[in-house]
């Protein structure tokens, strides 16, 4: 990559949409790590309370991304993307510092909804802004750069989720986002939106999304990310439970399985977005990696007596394939109009995080009737086929020119 393009690419707006991205990772992974160690201190120690109890704390802040994400985007397209930019990485702070101090799971589930609607946010207002502040030839390597960044925060999380006592991990995430803000970087609205805001249009209205044609485009765009969802829930956050019947060597920790998952999610993102970029194709891109994840979920379940460094080196694969994150967002914030990307773009993704509550509470019911291993590999099956099927109902938005409004379009 050339100096010249560094200089249009690291601009004030990437670096506080990329930093941010970091502390939002970093505070959504970190409670799949010290998910167990701060239930057991609250005095749950069962397995069977650590995986219900668990899955219900997990619901509660994906519920609250699904809220978020809706609320997010509609201020982002009215009011303005570096608003929610700013907003959510307060609220999303302010929960986790306070989740640091809870006494009962009353209080678990309040903050864990409250960090989710803020985690809703930041993603959506930073690739939106991204997306319109820089060329159609520098916005995949941009958004790639934020999205990878995100990602070392996932790994960082699972770091200290390992060294760090769980209530103290709480703070770190939480002193993270603050220490973000008051580092005072500045990023402003695109011009793009600027225009738009001068004109009489109707900005985030969410019928524009009824209608037939971009339901289906908006829908499409969800589902080819659950994959993603579906890995880092239940392979990755409950690889010991998981791989408890596959008879390992040895066992298998949440932590280092997210730590590895991490280190891949990482690489994926960074390969997914230079892969689009060199094959000026979002969605061959996002084929590739889709069938590198089936092909490792496949051997991840059938690995029965293998060490536990092997299966780590799976969580590592899992993770490079279930980093197409970056190319996910990117193409569904191109899909739609100026006028209510920002409700696209931040919905999405929290819509595809929101997607765990219903893979999280499908694999509660499959594994009452179904050993977990058939369970995973059902799951399985329906995600990806309608992965592939979305996929392709798509448009394809490499280059796409991104000054148009929904309003004026058919």
């Amino acid at each position: 990559m050339s100096d010249s393009r560094l200089k249009r690419i690291l601009t004030p707006t990437v670096m506080i949409a990329a930093l941010g991205y970091f502390v939002d990772l970093f505070d959504i992974t970190l409670f799949g790590v010290v998910r167990s160690a701060s239930l057991k201190a609250l005095g749950y120690t069962s397995t069977e309370d650590l995986i219900n109890i668990g899955v219900r704390l997990y619901n509660f802040q994906m519920g609250g991304m699904l809220i978020g994400g809706l609320l997010w985007g509609i201020i982002g397209d009215k009011k303005g993307r570096h608003i929610v930019l700013y907003s959510s990485i307060f609220m999303y702070s302010a929960a986790n510092i306070l989740n640091a101090f809870v006494t009962d799971i009353t209080q678990y589930e309040v903050l864990r909804f409250l960090a989710g609607v803020g985690l809703a946010g930041e993603l959506g207002a930073a690739v939106t802004m991204v997306s319109e502040s820089l060329s159609k030839e520098d916005r995949g390597y941009a958004t790639t750069l934020v999205a990878t960044l995100g990602m070392l925060g996932s790994l960082s999380a699972a770091l200290v989720g390992k060294y760090f006592e769980w209530n103290h991990a709480y703070l770190v995430g939480g002193g993270l986002g603050l220490l973000l803000l008051a580092a005072r970087f500045r990023s402003f609205d695109s011009e793009m939106f600027k225009n738009l805001q001068k004109k009489n249009i109707k900005r985030g209205n969410l019928l524009l999304l009824l209608q037939p044609a971009r339901a289906l485009r908006y829908l499409s765009s969800v589902v080819v990310g659950v994959p993603i969802y579906f890995i880092t829930a239940i392979l990755l956050t409950l690889a010991p439970e998981v791989t408890a019947s596959l008879k390992l060597t040895g066992p298998v920790t949440a932590a280092d399985a997210l730590i590895y998952g991490s280190i891949g999610l990482a690489l994926g993102d960074l390969a997914s977005g230079l892969i689009s970029q060199k094959l000026k194709s979002r969605k061959k891109a996002i084929s590739l990696f889709l069938l590198l994840a089936l092909g490792t979920i496949i051997t991840y379940t059938q690995s029965t007596g293998a060490s536990p460094q092997f299966i780590l080196f799976l969580c590592l694969l899992l993770g490079t394939a279930a980093g197409y994150w970056a190319v996910l967002v990117t193409t569904a914030a191109e899909q739609f109009g100026t006028d209510i990307r920002s409700t696209v773009a931040t919905s999405v993704p929290n819509f595809v995080r929101g997607s765990g509550i219903l893979i999280a509470s499908g694999f509660l019911v499959l594994k009452t009737h179904y050993t977990i291993i058939q369970s995973v590999l059902f799951m399985a099956a329906g995600v990806f086929g309608l992965a592939f099927i979305s996929l392709a109902i798509l448009k394809e938005t490499y280059g796409k020119d991104l000054d148009y409004t929904e309003d004026t379009q058919a």
